[in-house]
């Protein structure tokens, strides 16, 4: 599997040495999934942190009615994991599945410690994941409270250009809060005022 995408996602926050990226290279680990494969499920604890190489998959949770709630969807050269799940080593909220064949690299919970004892830079890097992924939380909270669903759905789309002929509609209007008829609705208004 190529690792060439996930030392350039590094390159962007920190510089490694050719010695530092061949420790690094040591601890991750390549998997593929299948469509529809689980990478980390609710009640779980989750395993790895994960670099999509290739492919797309979805963040939610399932409540007790069995109503699916997307959080997220990440696409090639994002991270996925149930991240508060993997920093605590607690069982997980969140289902994290693939919506296509998918290549990951993954580095388990106790080989991203010993990343960091070896290369401490590295927790510079996680940090800035981290961080990341607080304010686009953060971001995503204040716009389920303050925009309308269509101002929603335009910032969706600046967000995952091209994801509409990935991800099913249904799915899009879950992440969204909205019903699939109204993201229909929305889409049309759209389109008509172009």
């Amino acid at each position: 599997m190529n690792n060439k995408p996930l030392l350039e996602y590094i390159n962007k926050f920190i510089s490694l040495t050719v010695e530092e990226e061949n420790i690094l290279l040591s601890k991750i680990v390549h998997r593929n999934y299948l469509k529809d494969q689980y990478i980390a499920q609710q009640g779980d604890i989750c395993k790895s942190a994960n670099f999509i190489n290739s492919g797309c998959t979805k963040t939610f949770y399932m409540d007790k009615e069995g109503q699916e709630h997307i959080v997220m969807f990440s696409i090639e050269d994002w991270w996925t994991s149930d991240l508060g799940s993997f920093i605590t080593q607690t069982p997980g909220d969140f289902n994290v599945q693939c919506l296509e064949n998918s290549q990951l690299i993954q580095f388990t919970h106790d080989n991203l410690e010993e990343l960091y004892k070896q290369i401490p830079k590295l927790e510079r890097l996680f940090r800035k994941i981290v961080e990341r992924a607080f304010v686009a939380s953060q971001k995503r909270i204040i716009r389920n409270f303050s925009l309308t669903a269509k101002e929603r759905y335009q910032i969706f789309k600046k967000t995952y250009p091209k994801i509409d002929q990935r991800v099913p509609q249904y799915m899009i209007a879950s992440y969204l809060g909205i019903t699939k008829e109204f993201l229909s609705k929305i889409k049309s208004q759209l389109i008509y005022n172009q």
